[in-house]
């Protein structure tokens, strides 16, 4: 599938091979990298979960430090839900409805300011929105080349390559993946890396390694179209 967005205006989604991943840690890693690059970067959480009695979220807040730009917090985050528990739950809690529509424009006011968009998702890929829809159909209305954090522990092989089918059938590119050491005790993780990129048809952008910051991961990390 093409993307509506205009090629001087590179934007990704950023899903997960589960929750718990790293991937809000990998999504400021690549803002790192964007802003390396020269492009001035901002990224996107569409849904959040979880907000502190000063409504604060701590994905939110880090994105937001990462990111080249501060834009208006309703177009960063649309939909904000006070428990940090599944969305489509939060959502029927609070008597709230998530519209794909308004993420989508909220989206494009982001594309007016910056060089590069990264909208980061919740969960994993197909975690429910709501009754009628889920997080692929968001990535399916935004249009864009997907990244995938792989959290490095054991079962990720099989859970990265059913996201990367679930991403494929909903005719979206899968740009590239991350691997995300998030257990520095996995046995055999050089074995278990070597598997996924003999199976995985994109290519490998980098390997966050555990204990690091975004900043120090960026500069190992590369942007789709420069991996080899």
């Amino acid at each position: 599938m093409q993307s509506d967005h205009p090629p001087h205006k590179p934007a990704w989604f950023v899903t997960g091979t589960d929750t718990e991943i790293g991937k809000t840690f990998v999504a400021c890693a690549l803002l790192h990298t964007l802003r390396l690059a020269g492009l001035s970067a901002v990224a996107m959480k569409p849904i959040a979960a979880g907000f502190d009695d000063s409504g604060r979220n701590d994905d939110v807040e880090r994105l937001l430090a990462a990111s080249s730009l501060q834009p208006p917090r309703e177009w960063v985050n649309p939909y904000a839900f006070k428990a940090a528990i599944a969305p489509h739950i939060a959502a029927e809690e609070e008597g709230r409805h998530i519209e794909l529509a308004q993420i989508v424009a909220a989206f494009a006011q982001l594309q007016t300011l910056a060089d590069a968009v990264l909208v980061e998702g919740v969960g994993g890929f197909c975690v429910p929105l709501g009754r009628t829809h889920d997080a692929a159909d968001l990535a399916a209305a935004l249009k864009l080349p997907v990244i995938m954090v792989v959290g490095m522990r054991l079962g990720c092989i099989n859970h990265a390559l059913l996201t990367e089918q679930a991403i494929l059938a909903r005719g979206l590119p899968l740009a590239g993946w991350v691997a995300n050491r998030i257990d520095p005790a996995m046995l055999r993780c050089s074995e278990n890396l070597a598997a996924l990129r003999e199976r995985l048809t994109a290519p490998l952008l980098g390997v966050v390694e555990h204990g690091t910051t975004p900043e120090n991961a960026a500069l190992g990390l590369r942007l789709p179209g420069q991996a080899g």
